[in-house]
């Protein structure tokens, strides 16, 4: 019967996926593809002002699409700005625009450079190294990572691109996420149910939380760059920045919580296996102790997470010396701090909350038993 009800669950999923998976990008007007320098000349002097870096004249070789193994002789004007400069070597792999012309003819800039080999490298590492140690938990793990992002590219940006409130979705899809990934992994079990109980009543805390003190505070959601270039988009949406910015505050808190919930259902699953004479206040009492343990580490791994992407951010306060009212005060800050807070909060209460669940349901069970 579990089994069934876990196939069923797939089946669910991978309906939602195909039903939501719609094709939401208009066609380019270029020509996006891999290529290789095979050659590289200096960076000369030019005379153009908007590209003061000078001007290196390469020459690319297409390795995918329609002008595979075609060369492109490319001018790489350089503006003396690391952020936007792609200076290249001979040997370097780079992503190229192609654009074509009505005279059959076409020319090539380089975009960017070509990063996905390396990232696959580490992808690969990663999934080796969970099928080495964890086995077929490692195995169940990929899959439920699979699942994950499939729900956040097939079915959350999706919606979002037609229009839908993302808060409400961040939510269905972390419960769904929180439900499968923990009876992937742990089974169909009192234990696993304690982790969801509790996993999902610390994620819709930690977001109700975020959004009443973010309205409050009046959060915009438009401190990133790319809220601004949101604005632009081909679809024409009209997007509230304020709830992408929650949604993407419970979708950040639910990894660290779910660890939480499962640490502390496991612990006193494992407790109780040991010793079955413990009474549930005395599971209660174990699990607790273990989730204070917990506690400390994963608010820290919050917080830390967050801060470490703002590093560059503090750096610039620092050296202007800016004053901490100001600093507080900005929306960039206030939103990190909210995002953290609001996170750790639900993340604290995850534990008892897991852990009168758990303590219940176990002991429940043992009653159930004794009395048949």
């Amino acid at each position: 019967m579990k089994k069934i009800i876990f196939i069923l669950t797939l089946i669910l999923t991978f309906s939602s996926l195909s039903v939501y998976g719609e094709e939401i990008v208009e066609e380019d007007q270029y020509l996006t593809e891999k290529a290789v320098i095979v050659e590289a000349g200096p960076i000369e002097d030019n005379n153009i002002d908007s590209f003061d870096g000078g001007t290196q004249f390469v020459t690319a070789k297409v390795l995918s699409g329609k002008y595979k193994d075609e060369l492109f002789e490319i001018q790489n004007d350089l503006s003396n700005n690391e952020v936007y400069d792609i200076v290249v070597e001979k040997g370097d792999k780079v992503v190229v625009m192609i654009e074509e012309y009505e005279d059959n003819t076409a020319a090539a800039f380089i975009s960017d450079y070509y990063r996905v080999n390396y990232t696959l490298y580490l992808a690969i590492i990663f999934a080796v190294l969970l099928l080495v140690i964890g086995r077929l938990k490692g195995l169940k793990a990929i899959i439920s990572l699979a699942l994950t992002m499939a729900s956040i590219l097939y079915i959350l940006l999706p919606a979002i691109l037609k229009g839908a409130n993302p808060i409400p979705i961040s939510i269905m899809i972390s419960i769904g996420v929180t439900i499968i990934t923990i009876f992937l992994i742990g089974g169909i079990n009192k234990k696993s149910i304690s982790t969801i109980i509790g996993t999902i009543s610390g994620v819709v805390i930690a977001g109700l939380i975020s959004y009443y003190i973010g309205t409050k505070i009046k959060l915009t959601g438009l401190h990133a760059e790319e809220a601004g270039m949101l604005m632009h988009i081909p679809q024409g949406i009209s997007f509230s920045f304020k709830n992408l910015l929650f949604s993407g505050i419970i979708l950040g808190a639910l990894g660290a919580i779910m660890d939480v919930g499962m640490s502390v259902s496991s612990s006193i699953d494992e407790i109780h296996k040991a010793n079955n004479n413990l009474s549930q206040k005395e599971l209660f009492k174990s699990g607790m102790n273990v989730g204070k343990d917990i506690m400390g580490t994963m608010t820290n791994t919050l917080i830390l997470a967050y801060a470490g992407s703002s590093i560059p951010v503090l750096l610039l306060f620092m050296a202007y010396e800016t004053s901490i009212t100001k600093i507080l005060n900005l929306d960039i800050i206030a939103t990190e701090i909210i995002r953290s807070l609001s996170g750790s909060i639900g993340l604290i209460l995850t534990i008892p909350i897991t852990a009168l669940v758990a303590s219940f349901l176990i002991k429940k069970n043992k009653k159930e038993s004794s009395e048949n």
